[in-house]
């Protein structure tokens, strides 16, 4: 196997890897101001689509993590950033939340409910039966079905709840058409969002607790991949899939080494300039 160039960007996920339940998990502080300090592209990832990036500034702001507004990476960012590629001053139906219609609102979509371009499906805390019927109706008289993504079930304190897959799928029964998912494991989520910061996959590494669609969307775009412990994914779980990440640690605490400050990249580039002219 070739070996890798050294990491110079980083893409992290934020459930299960930084915070847990509302709470930052051990070394996401540390690990968060060492990318700061280091001045390296990066961003923070979230299938969620309910909270602008600049809500989720402000939330994890308050858990003590201060990731500015422009690190931030969700997917309804990645949704209204393809809408944009496909069809730029189009048309949708919308049923989600403030992240996502401001994110449409931003790329200059109209949200209406006359024969719109797409039904779009993001997540929010009540899905309306009214809503779903109205976006099966479109749908069935050719509205084009997008959906931020495809995870089945979201975290609570509770437990489980039905997240934007499970009700894609009823749609998607009712229809017989289904939707693209634009958020992770989509390559293309990963893609836009080194696209957004100058990074390149050959030199970035993505972080994850899932193996289906955090390890599975940074394989797929060609980063490394770290698996964390921390989240969903258990050790016993790995082998269950087809494809491993680059490497396994217990948590995010473990990764804030591997950020190379600037003055350890100077160090760096001057033992390789040492070795080359040793060389000649």
């Amino acid at each position: 196997m070739a070996e890798r160039k050294p990491i110079s960007s980083w893409l992290t996920d934020m459930d299960g890897v930084l915070i847990h339940e509302g709470t930052p998990i051990p070394g996401a502080d540390a690990f968060i101001k060492r990318l700061r300090d280091s001045g390296l592209p990066f961003l923070v990832l979230t299938n969620n689509s309910i909270y602008t990036a600049r809500d989720l500034h402000a939330r994890l702001k308050r858990m003590g993590l201060d990731v500015p507004v422009a690190n931030i990476w969700t997917s309804a960012l990645a949704t209204a950033q393809f809408l944009d590629d496909q069809r730029p001053g189009g048309t949708a139906y919308v049923i989600g939340e403030a992240g996502l219609t401001t994110a449409l609102h931003d790329i200059g979509y109209v949200l209406t409910d006359h024969d719109p371009d797409y039904v779009v499906l993001g997540e929010t805390r009540t899905y309306s039966f009214e809503a779903l019927t109205k976006a099966i109706r479109l749908i069935n008289a050719g509205a084009r079905f997008i959906c931020t993504n495809p995870d089945e079930t979201g975290p609570s304190a509770e437990g489980p709840l039905p997240a934007t897959g499970s009700v894609a799928a009823l749609i998607t029964k009712a229809t017989g058409k289904d939707p693209y998912f634009a958020g992770k494991p989509n390559p293309l989520m990963m893609r836009t969002g080194l696209n957004a910061i100058g990074a390149h996959s050959e030199t970035s590494a993505m972080i994850g607790d899932r193996m289906d669609t955090d390890v599975l969307a940074g394989l797929e775009a060609g980063m490394q991949t770290f698996l964390v412990l921390t989240g969903l994914t258990s050790v016993a779980d790995i082998d269950r899939y087809p494809y491993g990440p680059s490497h396994v640690v217990e948590s995010i605490a473990d990764l804030v080494d591997l950020i190379d400050l600037p003055d350890q990249v100077d160090q760096g580039k001057q033992a390789d300039q040492a070795d080359q002219a040793d060389s000649r």
